[in-house]
């Protein structure tokens, strides 16, 4: 199970740096409108992200 853990932590790790690494100021212009939300619609989108992923999870386990 360790090893599942690392394996799926270092495909988030690849993933979330490909947009800085491909295009830093449309990351950057994100990152701004990210800080700009209010505390609500930040949670809002954790909680979508969360529950995308166990769906996800579930179809393909």
């Amino acid at each position: 199970m360790a090893d599942s853990l690392l394996i799926a932590f270092a495909l988030m790790l690849v993933l979330e740096g490909i947009l800085p690494f491909l295009a830093p100021a449309a990351w950057r212009e994100t990152f701004l409108r990210l800080a700009r939300l209010r505390d609500g619609q930040i949670r809002f989108m954790g909680l979508a992200s969360m529950l995308v992923g166990l769906v996800l999870l579930t179809l393909f386990h």
